[in-house]
C-alpha cells in the first residue's frame, strides 16, 4: 500500500494546476477511504513545483489591479484570488506530510485527516476561480502573480507551531478579514456568481483557521506555553508583513482565533 507522505510529496511535485487539483483531491479521497498507509517515509520538497505560467514577481513589482468595475480589474481580482488558492493547495499539503508524523501525538490520524481536507477545500476553490477566469475570456497565468506566498511555508519548515501561527492563523485568517468586503464589492456589481464563490470560500476558510488554531493550542499546550504569547513570538520571528484591521471579529472567533491573540499587535 502506498504511503500517505509519498502520495502527498507526488502531488507537490506537480506543476500542472488541473492536474495538482486533481491530485489533491485524489490524494484526500484515498486517505478517507483507507487506501493510503499512515507512514511518512517521503520528505516533502523545499518548493513544490509550479507552472511556467504565471510570470512570479516580489510584492512591490506587481502591476496594479485598476479598477474592479474595468474588465481588467475584474479578471485581476479573480486571477489574484486564484494564484492564492492555488498556492494554498500545496500549502495544505505540505502541512499534512511534512508534519503529520510529529503530530500523530495528538489525536492519531486526524492532523492529517483535517490538512488533506483543507486541501481538497483549496482545489475546489481553485477550480471555481479558475472556471470563473474562462468565464471572463482569460485563464490562470495569464497574468503576473505574487511570487511571495510559498516564502512562508519555507520560513516555517522546521517547526510546526510557526507554521500553524502563520499560515492559518495569519495568512488565511487575512482572507477572512477581507473577503467579506470583497464580497460585498462583488455582489454590489451584479455578479450573483462571484458573490456564491466567494461566500464558499469564507465559510471554508472559516474551518481551515479552526484546524490551525485547533492544533496550536494543543502544541503550545504540550510545550507548556501561553497560547496567545507563544502565537506573538512565533509571528515576530517568522513573519514579515504587517498584521493590520480591519478584522473579522466574529469569523476569526468561529474559527477559536478570539482579540486576544491580535489586538495588541495589530498596526
Amino acid at each position: 500500500m502506498q504511503s500517505v507522505a509519498s502520495a502527498i510529496r507526488a502531488a507537490l511535485l506537480i506543476s500542472d494546476p488541473r492536474a495538482k487539483c486533481f491530485a489533491a483531491r485524489e490524494v484526500a479521497r484515498n486517505w478517507r477511504l483507507g487506501k493510503l498507509a499512515f507512514e511518512f517515509d517521503a520528505a516533502m520538497p523545499d518548493e513544490p513545483a509550479r507552472p511556467e505560467t504565471p510570470e512570479l514577481l516580489p510584492p512591490n513589482q506587481m502591476p496594479k489591479r485598476g479598477k474592479f468595475g474595468s474588465e481588467r480589474g475584474r479578471i485581476a481580482l479573480w486571477h489574484s484570488l486564484a494564484h492564492i488558492e492555488f498556492v494554498a493547495i500545496d500549502l495544505a499539503l505540505d502541512m499534512a506530510g511534512r508534519f503529520g508524523a510529529e503530530m500523530a501525538e495528538f489525536g492519531g490520524r486526524e492532523f492529517t485527516s483535517d490538512f488533506l481536507a483543507v486541501a481538497a477545500d483549496e482545489a475546489m476553490h481553485f477550480a471555481l476561480l479558475a472556471r470563473k477566469l474562462e468565464s471572463l475570456g482569460s485563464h490562470y497565468g495569464a497574468l503576473p502573480a505574487h511570487g511571495g506566498l510559498w516564502e512562508a511555508a519555507h520560513n516555517t519548515r522546521l517547526d510546526v507551531a510557526a507554521r500553524l501561527a502563520v499560515v492559518p492563523m495569519v495568512l488565511e485568517a487575512r482572507g477572512l478579514d477581507v473577503t467579506p468586503a470583497t464580497l460585498e464589492r462583488v455582489k454590489g456589481a451584479g455578479d450573483e456568481h462571484g458573490a456564491r464563490i466567494l461566500a464558499r470560500i469564507l465559510d471554508d476558510e472559516i474551518r481551515h483557521v479552526g484546524f490551525g488554531t485547533k492544533y496550536f493550542l494543543k502544541v503550545s499546550e504540550s510545550r507548556g506555553e501561553n497560547p496567545e504569547k507563544h502565537w506573538k513570538r512565533l509571528v515576530r520571528e517568522h513573519f514579515r508583513g504587517p498584521i493590520k484591521p480591519p478584522f473579522n471579529d466574529s469569523a476569526r472567533l468561529a474559527a477559536g482565533l478570539s482579540r486576544g491573540f491580535y489586538e495588541d499587535v495589530a498596526i
